[in-house]
């Protein structure tokens, strides 16, 4: 972890300073054609790194809190291993994570942000605060009223999404109480989309990046500190997280105020009916709950899929909700540093783009984006796919993870390599239709997609088991973003720059070189029977990673891509 941190931050200092010593030769995205508008250009075009080094904070923020997020399922998979009290706290905690996606960073994140974006283009800053505070109102007491609902439901809740856990009573009591105990995490967490989207609107992105990493941090101490004390009181030491969940929602919240107050930009929370009545009567604050509808249902889609293979998994063997988990947690690696960033970033710079009618600078950042996807989110796919094995070992492989495990979650993580590429580029495709307010119609793509991937369960899960629910989400969230690709090409939103056949070829030579290499290192080295020799097996994948990349990127300078171009554009 402590190489990877290290790596990455090394690469955006060079790659800063690469382009900060060449601020007069940046290349335009838009080409000749894009000369006679040059003043309009000038007007809306933010300065020619920002996209990038806003990117590449949000990338190196998110890398900080994946890493602490490994080391936290690190102590996890070593101190709890796999049990039916791990997949209680895996389904407990699940469920406020299903409604956070679908409302707060889902459905709300997708409709506010472009609305918020268009009234501060349109109507300057006071418009904007002047939705913030109706929105915040009506976000507010809708979040106390679902918390009560959530408390109160509980059991059901966790029947609908694990009904297998029957099969252990004391599982399915435990995973009750945590969902009771987790259950207001939704309102922290929907509170911190409301500020992650005004901050993240204002170009301040560093904040609402770095805030998952207080959620790992206080895991990892309700782990080393909180399980122990839990013990030594007769408590049940799981029950721990539950504690550290909800600390670490409220620290997330904590963290955005400061922010917030330095912008003038802090929620008015109207606490009277005729604040909330007069909320409601904004057309503006009307069009993000229109919005929000279709917004829901295409988000709901994905959680109802991840609600579903969670029941499927439930019934399998025991333990298949962690391998699942634990593998989720590794493809949430390259999906948050990519995917994530770029979608943060370019969200509400396509929403500009689009209420100030600059239909060319708007299909530019999709190609930049996409690009960006391709020559990053490919070589994850070859290491998810080949070099499995030894990711999962070197991670997990400590204390009560047992080498069964180490083989059923490797299975799964190849699942989810399948389509790495997809659900990263997804990340880019969706905000090519939310900016221009169209929610319809990546809705109604996730509904045909879910379909397909639960027939692709029903066919698949007797002979792969577990690991077949998380292929039939890579092959879903592939079909998905092809389609969503095509539908902008379509519709004329995005117009590809020239150069991407040979672009094309250049990445898959030097994947192909990186396979070969993957390969035999996965092969040649028995990770699994390394467990002994911990920091021997450490310093092996270091030194397997290093020449990976070495080759990766070599390999595409040699066969001509101009990767500091690239990110320059």
């Amino acid at each position: 972890t402590h190489f990877l941190f290290a790596s990455h931050a090394l690469f955006t200092v060079v790659i800063h300073s690469l382009v900060k010593d060449h601020p007069l030769n940046i290349p335009s995205p838009f080409g000749p054609a894009r000369l006679a508008a040059g003043a309009r250009l000038q007007a809306h075009t933010l300065p020619p790194v920002s996209l990038f080094k806003a990117a590449s904070t949000v990338s190196l923020l998110t890398l900080v809190s994946r890493i602490t997020g490994l080391v936290r399922e690190l102590l996890m998979a070593s101190v709890f291993g796999v049990s039916a009290m791990t997949d209680a706290f895996n389904v407990a905690f699940r469920i406020p994570n299903l409604f956070r996606r679908v409302l707060g960073e889902g459905a709300f994140s997708q409709a506010f942000v472009p609305v918020l974006a268009a009234t501060r283009a349109e109507e300057g800053d006071d418009g904007a605060k002047a939705l913030i505070d109706h929105v915040g109102t009506l976000l507010a007491w809708t979040l106390v009223l679902l918390c009560i609902a959530g408390v109160l439901g509980a059991p059901w809740m966790v029947w609908a999404m694990a009904s297998g856990m029957k099969q252990s009573p004391q599982g399915f009591d435990a995973a009750v109480t945590m969902t009771r105990w987790m259950f207001p995490y939704i309102g922290f967490m929907s509170l911190v989309a409301l500020a992650g989207g005004i901050l993240n609107t204002w170009k301040k992105f560093a904040v609402p990046a770095a805030s998952p990493v207080l959620l790992n941090i206080a895991l990892i101490l309700s782990i080393t500190l909180g399980a122990p004390l839990f013990a030594r009181h007769g408590i049940e030491p799981i029950y721990a997280q539950a504690a550290g969940v909800m600390l670490g929602g409220l620290l997330q919240l904590g963290i955005q105020v400061p922010a917030l107050l330095r912008l003038g930009l802090l929620p008015r929370i109207g606490v009277r009916w005729a604040a909330i009545r007069a909320a409601w009567a904004d057309p503006t604050t009307r069009k993000v709950a229109r919005l929000m509808l279709p917004a829901l249902l295409g988000v709901s889609v994905a959680q109802v899929s991840l609600l579903i293979n969670t029941q499927i998994a439930s019934h399998l063997a025991t333990g298949s909700v962690s391998w699942i988990t634990y593998a989720d947690r590794l493809m949430e690696l390259p999906t948050a540093l990519l995917g994530v960033a770029l979608g943060v970033v370019l969200m509400p710079q396509l929403a500009s783009a689009r209420a100030k009618q600059d239909d060319e600078r708007y299909s530019a950042m999709l190609d930049w984006g996409l690009r960006l996807v391709v020559v990053l989110s490919v070589p994850c796919m070859v290491a998810l796919l080949v070099f499995a094995k030894p990711l999962v070992a070197v991670l997990y492989h400590y204390g009560a993870f047992a080498d069964r495990d180490v083989q059923q979650t490797t299975l799964a993580l190849a699942g989810y390599g399948v389509g790495i590429v997809g659900i990263v580029a997804i990340k880019v495709l969706a905000p090519g239709y939310f900016a221009k307010h169209d929610m319809r119609t990546p809705m109604l793509i996730a509904v045909a997609v879910l379909v397909f991937t639960q027939m692709m369960n029903l066919v698949l899960v007797p002979y792969l088991q577990h690991a077949a629910l998380t292929l039939s989400i890579g092959v879903g969230a592939v079909i998905n973003a092809t389609w969503l690709l095509v539908g902008l090409l379509r519709r004329g939103s995005y117009r590809p720059l020239p150069g991407w056949g040979r672009f094309a070829l250049q990445v898959v030579a030097a994947s192909a070189l990186l396979a070969v290499l993957l390969a035999w290192g996965a092969q040649h080295f028995d990770w699994v029977e390394m467990k002994a020799q911990r920091l021997q097996r450490i310093g092996l994948l270091a030194a397997m990673m290093i020449a990976a990349a070495v080759l990766y990127f070599g390999a595409l300078w040699a066969a001509g891509l101009k990767l500091r171009q690239l990110l320059r554009r």
